[in-house]
C-alpha cells in the first residue's frame, strides 16, 4: 500500500499576523497549515474543498423512468406498498 506523506506547513501566530501573504499563497496552492503558539499547535488552516456537485440530468432521468416503468402511473396505495416492501418493518 502506497502512502503519501507530506510535511504540513507550520506558522506561528506572529507569522500569521505579519506575513499573511505567505499564508494566502500556501492556501492557494492547496497546502494545509498548522498554526502554533509557544511551540504548541493551536489550529489548522486548510483551503476550501472543491466539491463538484454533479448536475442533475432531468432528461436522462425521464428516459430512465420511461424505460423502466413505461407510461405507468402508480396510485398512492401502490407507492405506499412499494415503500414498505423496500424499507421493511422499522418499528
Amino acid at each position: 500500500m502506497k502512502q503519501n506523506i507530506t510535511a504540513m506547513q507550520t506558522l506561528t501566530i506572529r507569522d500569521l499576523r505579519y506575513d499573511f501573504g505567505k499564508v494566502e499563497a500556501w492556501l492557494a496552492d492547496g497546502e494545509e497549515i498548522e498554526i502554533t503558539k509557544h511551540g504548541k499547535p493551536i489550529a489548522r488552516l486548510s483551503p476550501p474543498r472543491s466539491e463538484v456537485v454533479p448536475k442533475f440530468d432531468a432528461e436522462a432521468h425521464r428516459r430512465w423512468m420511461k424505460e423502466t416503468w413505461g407510461g405507468r402511473v402508480f396510485t398512492a396505495d401502490e407507492v405506499k406498498e412499494m415503500r414498505e416492501a423496500e424499507l421493511g418493518d422499522r418499528s
